[in-house]
């Protein structure tokens, strides 16, 4: 649902590349809030730059 979101996030902080989905790890976590709970999705993968041949 996020994926060009997160995909356009990664190009603007790291440059043209993708995130690796080997050795790659996600934690979700409940943190409590006055109006409500959060939901807190820590994604991570290494970043591999894009190679032109």
């Amino acid at each position: 649902m996020y994926s060009t979101t997160i995909n356009e996030l990664i190009h603007e902080e790291f440059g043209d590349g993708i995130m690796s989905a080997i050795n790659f790890s996600r934690d979700i976590v409940r943190q409590p809030a006055p109006k409500g709970n959060r939901v807190n999705v820590v994604l991570s993968g290494k970043f591999l730059p894009y190679k032109t041949y």
